[in-house]
């Protein structure tokens, strides 16, 4: 908690190491991207090949694209992103944190009046909250195209009628709330990995356990916050 107030003070007082935001940027972009793109991809064809040959025989053909869409760009595009970065990036930097507490770093650095939070934690939250809408965007892209090859193959719906579908049954309004999700999740996932492995303690068992509550607390909040978003916008 006080980690976090401490992170938005520095960031609403434009306290910013700009350098350092690009080189976490391109931690939670570049790299998490390929793997990102693969989830979220073969959640969206595994969905598309179950459903799409029954909806075509119960005459739902046209149907198939909206659904796919919906569920890609509402619930499984960012859940499934958010589960990637969690696991490759939220990880990762609550280790090298927690490596950094354990082998007192971090208290040299205030020793050397560095402030840890403002050093440590500013520029990879703000990577996190400004990175993970554009991977959610690229994920869900290939998502629908993902289900769109699906269905052709699961059934004799056409490439037309499947996009056709897409763009009547998606809304700008389901993409301004899945890009406040895609925030609100990269600020939470990275504040929250980042805390875990600030705080911890022990060697190189607290470097474990710091690195499992990361992930785990963070897998927590997100579906949390899920819920939260839909109660708020679609209830």
């Amino acid at each position: 908690m006080i980690q976090g107030l401490s992170t938005l003070k520095y960031i609403f007082t434009g306290q910013i190491n700009w350098k350092a935001v690009i080189e976490q940027s391109s931690r939670f972009g570049v790299s998490s991207l390929p793997i990102t793109i693969s989830i979220v991809s073969m959640t969206s064809i595994i969905v598309a090949m179950q459903v799409a040959g029954e909806m075509v025989k119960q005459g739902g053909g046209n149907y198939v694209g909206m659904m796919v869409a919906l569920l890609t760009v509402r619930e499984t595009g960012i859940i499934m992103s958010g589960f990637a970065i969690i696991s490759m990036i939220g990880s990762s930097l609550a280790s090298e944190l927690a490596t950094m507490r354990v082998t007192e770093q971090i208290d040299a650095m205030k020793v050397l009046s560095v402030d840890p939070i403002k050093y440590l934690f500013v520029p990879r939250v703000i990577a996190g909250t400004l990175m993970m809408p554009p991977v959610l965007i690229v994920a869900s892209t290939f998502g629908i195209l993902g289900g769109g090859l699906a269905s052709t193959m699961a059934s004799e719906l056409s490439y037309k009628a499947y996009f056709s579908s897409v763009w009547a049954g998606l809304y700008i309004y389901d993409i301004k709330v899945a890009i406040a999700k895609a925030f609100v999740y990269g600020f939470t996932i990275a504040l929250i990995s980042c805390t875990c492995g600030y705080i911890a303690k022990g060697g190189a068992k607290g470097v474990g356990l710091a690195t499992t509550k990361a992930v785990v607390w963070s897998f927590v909040a997100i579906v949390i916050w899920d819920l939260v978003f839909s109660i708020a916008f679609f209830f």
